[in-house]
């Protein structure tokens, strides 16, 4: 309690608090705009009933917390969100703009029911405030941007649902080869039960990335914070100063996985929609197979420590299990719209941001 009196004690302490509750915000936001990426084809297949499903989700998107602290024993992910711009262009004000492009950003995307991704709109927003702070993208020689944080992201707005899409055929191709001879009716049975085991792991899967950029967006600010402004003799010298972070703020990362486990509870039915019939229509078989191909990818990619679109991913594998019956049984009208959302979310996002630091700096 002290020390949070001595933050508040300050106007740079009282802006890292307003960022922490914002980035807690958009938090509960990503969990309920990206549910339906855990629970489109668990409800479109009728296994579980809405409510049912995001209560599924959000459990197991909590459960990730775990997962990463005792398993994997590390937040990759985070660090390297914390990491995306050069810590000599980070400041209080930078990322308080970018939560606020990247909140916009998803509301916006929520209301019109496009799965857009919640990750790259926070990397889009972080870096645009950070661009506009310095003035451009290099400065005196300095990279604001640190591009071997970031490129691996951008490939994988085209790489991650790629990948859904193989792993969700051969998936798929295999179920169905070695089903072949059996009865239908117990297959579908069978089915609808592995359902809910690939659901889980999916949601293990979103709670473990998505969660982990939330972490990442306030360790950034923390370590700002600490170096810069009360200057914790602990976050100087040569040290991993995103590990003292997650060592001294333990509570955040909790934080993080619960908030997004609470906004998954909320549910996104706009999106449900989208993802669960206007791409395809999906069988308890294909559920299975999507979301299996679906969690592969995102551990890993969480293994590999890069920020992946959980959206992306599952989107190309419900593509991949579509691709199965026929090409034409993709309805690739709103495939290549979301194409575009995708396409768009970091620029416009980063513009967003643009706008609201130049606003932040003229108020402060």
């Amino acid at each position: 309690m002290e020390f949070f009196t001595e933050i508040l004690s300050n106007q740079s302490g009282i802006m890292l608090i307003v960022i922490i509750v914002l980035a807690l915000g958009f938090d509960y936001i990503n969990g309920f705009h990206d549910a339906a990426n855990s629970i489109a084809t668990i409800v479109t297949t009728r296994v579980l009933t809405p409510f049912q499903a995001v209560l599924w989700a959000a459990a197991f998107n909590f459960v990730a917390y775990f997962i990463s602290l005792y398993i994997i024993g590390e937040f990759k992910i985070g660090n390297t969100i914390a990491k995306s711009v050069n810590e000599n262009f980070i400041t209080l004000e930078v990322i308080f703009a970018g939560l606020i492009a990247a909140i916009i950003w998803n509301l916006a995307t929520w209301k019109l029911g496009i799965p857009s991704s919640s990750s790259h709109t926070l990397i889009g927003g972080f870096i645009g405030a950070a661009v506009a702070h310095a003035g451009g993208f290099s400065i005196e020689g300095v990279d604001v941007v640190v591009y071997s944080k970031v490129i691996p992201i951008f490939l994988f707005i085209f790489g991650a649902p790629l990948l859904g899409l193989i792993l969700a055929y051969f998936i798929t191709v295999a179920i169905m080869w070695i089903c072949r001879n059996q009865n239908h009716y117990k297959c579908e049975k069978w089915f609808k039960r592995l359902q809910l085991v690939s659901s889980a792991l999916f949601s293990l899967g979103h709670g473990g990335n998505d969660a982990q950029k939330v972490m990442g967006i306030i360790g950034a600010a923390v370590i700002f914070y600490h170096i810069n402004i009360d200057m914790d003799p602990a976050y100087m010298g040569d040290v991993d100063t995103f590990k003292v972070f997650v060592e001294h703020w333990w509570w955040v990362p909790l934080a993080s996985f619960l908030f997004i486990g609470l906004g998954t509870l909320s549910g996104g039915w706009k999106i449900v929609k989208t993802m669960g019939s206007k791409i395809t229509k999906v069988t308890p078989l294909e559920g299975v197979a999507a979301e299996t191909a679906g969690a592969v990818a995102l551990y890993v990619t969480e293994h590999l420590g890069i920020p992946v679109s959980t959206t992306h991913t599952i989107t190309g594998s419900i593509i991949g299990v579509g691709v199965t019956k026929r090409v034409s049984a993709v309805r690739w009208g709103v495939t290549i719209n979301l194409l575009w959302a995708w396409i768009l979310t970091i620029p416009v996002s980063a513009i967003i941001a643009m706008i609201v630091y130049y606003i932040v700096a003229a108020v402060m």
